[in-house]
């Protein structure tokens, strides 16, 4: 199973914008989360189409399980 950590903020044109890192540490500490995405809307380092990266939005550990099937 892969494990993905999403980040959602709120851009300057009030969009959602996400930042996602895999294989996030275990378990994921609420409090640590909250001030690297404070810390990444401070240092105004990411941004895109819709503006830079004004405030945090939530955060979600996602976790996918996939299963393939081959045809050769």
């Amino acid at each position: 199973m892969d494990k993905v950590l999403e980040l959602y903020f709120i851009t300057a044109d009030e969009k959602t914008a996400k930042i996602q890192i895999e294989d996030p540490i275990e378990p994921v500490d609420e409090a640590a989360v909250r001030a690297a995405m404070n810390e990444i809307i401070a240092s105004q380092a990411f941004k895109n189409d819709a503006g830079p990266y004004v405030a945090a939005k939530e955060a979600r550990l996602v976790e996918t399980t996939k299963t393939s099937y081959l045809f050769s």
